[in-house]
């Protein structure tokens, strides 16, 4: 979808936005407009005009640790191979202990992907793992020949990315918008537990406790990395647009 959306939309274009969440229960997602919602529909808002100014920013705040690795083979979303070895058994090595739980504890450990042509790496979420054929899926694709570095939750800095993104939306000096849209992982909503409030409220507080916020969370974030790039499709990040109205 994103790749589609990226033939037709100009550079100048911005699109950001999300894809619909089920919660905790991965089953089923219901999009609606103007009609009862349903399965397998994509509703896209187009805004346009002199006197409107939209501000977008996506961060993860996930650490990474470990070599820079290559994607030996892959299919799609699903990954067989790292560096020619069993992925799944590599990265049951890096996870120790905590890969006795999987595939809940894979939310704590998404993988960093350098995706051909972007300047910074995006996150993916490992969906679920498969014993038999050594595989593990992915909320996106994983090329072959794509540079990957593992990655591990650091509450801290969850709730800093938040910060950054809100930050990123703002330019130097610019008052705090009108309105905000804030998008946020599941992922991240499942790891942060309690603390999950705490990267709304940095986000107040980047706003000065000025603007108005409302959002939802998401099966996967859609923005660009930086400024007059194509959108892309993130994992486990808190991604805003904001709006002012401009005299």
């Amino acid at each position: 979808m994103v790749r589609g959306i990226n033939t037709i939309a100009e550079s100048d274009m911005l699109v950001t936005g999300g894809l619909a969440g089920d919660g905790e229960r991965f089953e089923s997602t219901l999009v609606g407009l103007n009609d009862a919602p349903g399965e397998g529909i994509i509703v896209g808002i187009g805004l346009y005009g002199k006197n409107i100014k939209v501000g977008h920013g996506s961060k993860g705040g996930w650490e990474t640790f470990g070599l820079e690795r290559l994607v030996t083979k892959s299919s799609a979303n699903v990954l067989y191979e790292i560096d020619n070895k069993n992925a799944l058994e590599l990265y049951k090595r890096y996870l120790g202990p905590d890969a006795d739980a999987l595939p809940g504890t894979a939310l704590l450990y998404p993988l960093a992907v350098m995706l051909p042509g972007n300047a910074e790496p995006v996150v993916r979420t490992i969906l679920s793992v498969n014993n038999e054929a050594g595989s593990m899926t992915f909320a996106g694709d994983l090329p072959e020949g794509t540079k990957v570095r593992f990655m591990r939750a650091n509450f801290d800095k969850l709730t800093s990315a938040a910060s950054d993104a809100a930050f990123h939306t703002k330019e130097k000096g610019e008052n705090s918008p009108e309105f905000a849209l804030l998008i946020s992982c599941v992922g991240r909503k499942m790891v942060l537990g309690s603390r999950t409030e705490d990267e709304v409220d940095a986000v107040d507080e980047v706003f000065s406790h000025s603007t108005l916020l409302s959002g939802f969370y998401s099966y996967g974030e859609i923005s660009p990395i930086t400024k007059g790039q194509g959108c892309q499709l993130h994992n486990q990040t808190m991604t805003i647009t904001t709006f002012n109205e401009m005299e």
